[in-house]
């Protein structure tokens, strides 16, 4: 890749002018802004272009890009980016909580669980349609039935919808109910699904892998990225080692070497780096002090009937301390909690009882 970064002056006509000269080239110009200036991330050309481009008018300098994540790292986007979710920044100086149970599992449980991270002060819901499982014989969601309840409970509620997406031929029935579209650990490297995600124009959160590298991990987010979608979150949710005592262990130095490198946002998974729920609240507010931009952590009404990952769920009066715990803890690093959209006149629409 070439970096082109345009004068804080240059006019449209000397951006147009830059751009055809990359397609007559057959390259390719990702753009993006940053302070007054305009930078191009040029694929599909050699570092022979660079002299051409280097003489054009408005161009302020032109460089190789070395790194292999491109469009992620932060030579190309200096300053941090955010993706907008009903109304909400997800990677602005806001913190965020996405909360909800690991599995839909039914239409009263799915309505308890939203209505009581809402009252605790979470921004969006989160749940399960689909849901891969080591085991074969372990509860697999209930797929569009899922999607069904969680539009519901969006409707009242107003909270935005995050839920996994895992299959290619999937993504487009899941984005018709998300709002944002996940990406499991499981399904980090399954590139034929991140392309497709690209195209999709919709917010991803993707996961880092159980035994990926940070390296890796963004190089995933590049796969989204170069086809078209800047909406990408990261979320760190532990990594596979030795220890035994954690479910997976939560790499938290991933949060500032990723802030060092990525503009992209960057959330924390402490439910599944943990696997139990009393080291979820120490987690999270570790997180937190370590710079993330927000958390995603399961609650469920009644964890011990819980059909998926019930050990490391909280209940709603626990997570209701905890976001009081980091409302305070952001406030004492400078930061605030994004504040919760209240749906006006909201009507409960509740199609029958589900069992």
């Amino acid at each position: 890749m070439i970096i082109v970064v345009m004068r804080e002056k240059a006019s449209v006509k000397n951006l147009g002018a830059v751009i055809g000269r990359i397609e007559d080239a057959s390259g390719r110009a990702h753009i993006s802004r940053d302070a007054d200036r305009t930078i191009l991330g040029v694929v599909g050309v050699g570092k022979s272009l660079i002299e051409t481009l280097v003489e054009m008018e408005g161009v302020e300098r032109v460089t190789p890009l070395e790194t292999p994540y491109k469009l992620a790292s932060r030579e190309f986007q200096p300053s941090s980016s955010t993706v907008t979710i009903g109304g909400i920044a997800v990677g602005g100086p806001e913190f965020v909580v996405m909360a909800g149970p690991c599995a839909v599992e039914s239409l009263d449980q799915t309505l308890e669980a939203a209505h009581a991270v809402k009252r605790a002060g979470a921004h969006m819901l989160r749940g399960g349609a689909f849901k891969p499982r080591t085991s074969p014989y372990s509860f697999q969601g209930l797929g569009e039935k899922g999607l069904e309840i969680l539009a519901v409970a969006r409707k009242a509620t107003g909270l935005p919808v995050v839920t996994e997406v895992m299959a290619v031929q999937d993504i487009p029935m899941v984005a018709r109910y998300a709002d944002v579209l996940q990406v499991g650990a499981r399904n980090m490297q399954n590139f034929n699904l991140l392309q497709e995600l690209g195209k999709a124009r919709k917010p991803v959160l993707l996961k880092r892998g159980l035994m990926s590298s940070l390296e890796e991990f963004l190089m995933s987010a590049e796969y989204i990225l170069s086809h078209g979608n800047s909406q990408v979150i990261l979320c760190e949710r532990g990594i596979r080692t030795f220890e035994r005592m954690t479910r997976n262990t939560l790499d938290i130095s991933a949060v500032p070497v990723l802030k060092k490198r990525t503009h992209l946002p960057i959330m924390v998974d402490p439910s599944h780096a943990a696997g139990e729920w009393d080291l979820v609240p120490s987690l999270s507010r570790a997180a937190l002090a370590a710079g993330a931009d927000g958390l995603i952590i399961e609650v469920h009404p009644r964890p011990s009937e819980a059909l998926s990952d019930g050990p490391q769920a909280l209940k709603p009066e626990t997570f209701m301390g905890l976001m009081n715990e980091l409302r305070a803890i952001s406030a004492a690093m400078g930061r605030s909690m994004a504040p919760v959209k209240e749906l006006v006149g909201a009507i409960i629409d509740r199609p029958g009882r589900d069992s």
